[in-house]
């Protein structure tokens, strides 16, 4: 596993023991941050059955992004902000949830294009102990989604690439939208070397691999035409990742010891 970049650690330091702890990976979001996380916190304060807590990590913004998260985790009871000095969001969910002390451990994007309504479903199977992944899928049968025909089209293109060269059966890899069992998390993430974008496939194809249980939610999402993704540095890097994560599996790699009975 790749070294941890630096952190701090803003309120709630001793990271208390809860159900679920939701991720929000950010790098220079200072412009919808706020918004972002008023909703969320007021969705999971009135409507979530469960315990939680909420994390924003910091991605070495060069804005406003850390001081806002700083003044968020002040404000807001049950919010916690982490700063990285690297970028990645692979990087941002290893340190989040390599330090967490919650049952289960998920991230959303900070757009927050999937709808708040779906958490309750993509957590529940894992608490319930029916599942050990799960993830918000666009491509599942009941999902609805609103993108243009370009990021339509990548993502259709990207998912059937990673079934034809990897073999594997979920429908939706990149979807900002996902949780794990601490414990899966804990196994699989010294195994995982991506850091960046890439790192969402990785966990899910080493999960696959290793036979553990995937729950798909279908999930109403919009998309963010905001969005600042380098979708050409992304698919390069996308292809690296898969070519090498093919070729270790091909030579028998990717088998988690601590999975196994």
């Amino acid at each position: 596993m790749k070294a941890t970049a630096a952190l701090a650690i803003q309120v709630l330091p001793d990271r208390r023991a809860v159900e679920v702890e939701i991720v929000v990976p950010v790098y220079n979001e200072e412009a919808q941050l706020e918004a972002s996380v008023l909703r969320l916190h007021a969705d999971l304060s009135t409507g979530f059955p469960v315990s939680w807590v909420l994390t924003i990590v910091d991605n070495a913004s060069r804005d406003r992004t850390w001081g806002v998260a700083c003044r968020l985790a002040r404000e807001l009871d049950g919010v916690q902000a982490l700063h990285l000095d690297g970028k990645g969001r692979g990087r941002a969910l290893r340190a989040a949830w390599s330090a967490s002390r919650a049952t289960v451990v998920a991230y959303m994007d900070v757009d927050l294009s999937t709808r708040l309504d779906a958490l309750l479903p993509l957590v529940a199977p894992l608490l319930s102990g029916h599942s050990d992944v799960a993830i918000g899928s666009r491509l599942a049968r009941g999902a609805r989604v609103v993108r243009g025909p370009k990021r339509e089209v990548i993502s259709r293109v990207y998912n059937l690439l990673l079934r034809v060269t990897l073999r594997n059966r979920f429908s939706d890899a990149q979807r900002g939208f996902k949780a794990l069992r601490a414990d899966v998390a804990g196994a699989l993430l010294p195994m995982v070397e991506d850091e960046g974008w890439f790192f969402d496939t990785e966990l899910l194809v080493l999960a696959e691999h290793n036979g553990l249980r995937i729950h798909e939610v279908p999930v109403d999402w919009v998309d963010d035409p905001d969005s600042r993704v380098d979708l050409v540095g992304t698919a390069v890097d996308d292809l690296r990742g898969i070519w090498r994560l093919s070729r270790r599996l091909a030579g028998g790699g990717g088998v988690v010891s601590t999975l196994r009975p």
